[in-house]
């Protein structure tokens, strides 16, 4: 009895995705910078050197497009996404295409940041707050210091209308009863240049055509270290986060490692790596990098990517109201 107990408990074992040795092919679609993603697939064939990792990298929206193309023609390559946003995942999950892991341990995380569906799993912070030029008069504290005298015809924001990380900012912010869309009267009324995405708001920020800007995190803190005359303030009210969530898709040909895939990155080995990589970790307990403040002294807006799916074309169409498309 005791021999025939203890050859069940090694098949159920050697069935775990932790212990398997896992093999075949694993195709993953992504929106990391080509770096970032070698790194990460780098990392996580050294644990697991049978898997054969094919791995295809472009914007979200681009991504997207590709994988719809693939969807329409009854052919999805991949087995994985990890790519920007939630909001993007909810959609996918609001067609079905998503498959749940259920056993993802997701306990040390903020439930406010994962899918309690466990169908999309967020795997860093990157948040939007406040840039400034250091040549500044006034170094804000508050998005409501963007309204004072100091930042007319002085502020540059990426639009919603073309960034995803934008669209999220707006929906946080506008969101914030303190805020909410009047805020956003007041930044056209200064005169606030909303055009493009983050990384021509960095460059006239940086370049000082303007002093203050909305900007991703890493960009600014990067810049800084590397002299650039910017700084990155965490507004008091709070910063909005794009999460790069990964999930598996329904249509996994292998499901096995691609679940071995997301428990790495949500893992703390695999939080050090996006910390190493400059990324704030989205796991509370993994040091920040150099730059950022201690994990929990950052104030997050809330965001429910459902709601922000369901209103999206009215805000943005509120947004194009405000700036012009």
């Amino acid at each position: 009895m005791k021999t025939k107990l203890l050859a069940a408990l090694m098949t159920v074992s050697l069935a775990t995705p932790a212990f398997a040795d896992l093999s075949g092919k694993l195709v993953l679609y992504t929106s990391q910078p080509n770096a970032d993603a070698q790194q990460t697939v780098d990392a996580f064939k050294a644990k697991h050197p049978g898997l054969e990792i094919e791995w295809v990298r472009d914007g979200t929206s681009k991504v997207m497009a590709k994988l719809q193309a693939e969807f329409a023609a009854g052919d999805p390559q991949p087995d994985l996404l990890l790519i920007a946003d939630t909001v993007t995942m909810e959609s996918l999950k609001k067609e079905g295409r998503l498959l749940a892991h259920e056993g993802a341990d997701v306990s040390a995380y903020d439930p406010a940041i994962m899918d309690k569906d466990r169908t999309y799993f967020s795997t860093k912070l990157i948040t939007t707050g406040i840039v400034y030029n250091t040549g500044a008069s006034m170094v804000p504290a508050s998005y409501k210091d963007l309204l004072k005298p100091e930042a007319k015809d002085s502020f540059a924001m990426p639009s919603p209308l073309t960034s995803g990380a934008a669209t999220i900012h707006m929906v946080s912010v506008t969101s914030n009863p303190d805020l909410g869309w009047a805020f956003y009267e007041g930044l056209a009324e200064q005169g606030a240049l909303a055009q493009g995405g983050n990384g021509g708001v960095y460059k006239a920020v940086a370049g000082g055509e303007k002093l203050y800007g909305f900007l991703v995190d890493f960009m600014a803190i990067r810049g800084a270290a590397e002299g650039a005359p910017v700084a990155f303030v965490f507004p008091e009210e709070g910063v909005s986060a794009v999460t790069e969530p990964v999930a598996i898709l329904k249509t996994a040909k292998n499901v096995e490692a691609a679940k071995a895939f997301v428990d790495f990155l949500i893992s703390e080995e695999g939080q050090a790596l996006a910390a190493s990589q400059g990324y704030l970790p989205a796991h509370p307990g993994v040091p920040a990098p150099k730059g950022f403040p201690a994990r929990d002294k950052i104030k997050l807006l809330n965001f429910d990517p459902a709601a922000a799916l369901e209103g999206d074309a009215a805000n943005k169409m509120k947004f194009e109201e405000i700036f012009g498309g």
